[in-house]
């Protein structure tokens, strides 16, 4: 048994493992798939972080946890949403439930036949990614909102910086300066 959750995570903050934690809690047993969603997209203001960073904030957080099993596995979009199930299912292993408040991923889903949940959101307007990204661009009150591994982890990669560039250069870091 194993139940999906897919986010972006951007970044994986303490509302994200609160609803990991819920979902644990209600099932035990099951093992959770946290299915990164828009893994090709980074450096931009709404998805500053690559896919391998948000598996490392969610590695070194999970990794402390203790309960059944959770598997973090990066996906790229698609923009197909009539094929997109299926495209997850051809992706991840087998998984039986999946939770979300995302009205469209909902639908999507229970079309397919799968059972879906939606979450608790805990402190919604506290914990939302676009309001930690603020604050990380200004380099105030972000740290009580991550995990404790998340935010040594984002000073490593010099996070408020880079949100801070991004928001000075209109949100988006512009081309990729070739070789």
């Amino acid at each position: 048994m194993r139940g999906l959750l897919v986010g972006r995570f951007q970044p994986f903050h303490n509302g994200h493992l609160r609803v990991v934690e819920s979902i644990r809690r209600g099932r035990p047993d099951a093992a959770l798939l946290l299915a990164i969603g828009s893994a090709e997209e980074s450096y931009t203001w709404k998805n500053p972080f690559t896919a391998g960073e948000r598996f490392e904030m969610m590695d070194r957080t999970l990794a402390t946890e203790d309960g059944p099993r959770v598997h973090v596995v990066p996906v790229a979009d698609i923009r197909r949403h009539a094929q997109w199930v299926r495209y997850l299912e051809s992706l991840l292993p087998s998984f039986d439930r999946v939770y979300t408040n995302n009205p469209l991923t909902r639908l999507l889903f229970e079309r397919a036949g799968y059972a879906v949940e939606s979450p608790p959101l805990y402190s919604r307007k506290k914990f939302e990614g676009e309001h930690i990204r603020r604050c990380l661009a200004t380099n105030r009150g972000w740290r009580p909102l991550v995990p404790p591994a998340v935010a040594t982890y984002l000073t490593e990669i010099e996070a408020p910086h880079r949100l801070k560039t991004l928001q000075e250069r209109g949100r988006t870091a512009g081309p990729v300066a070739s070789a």
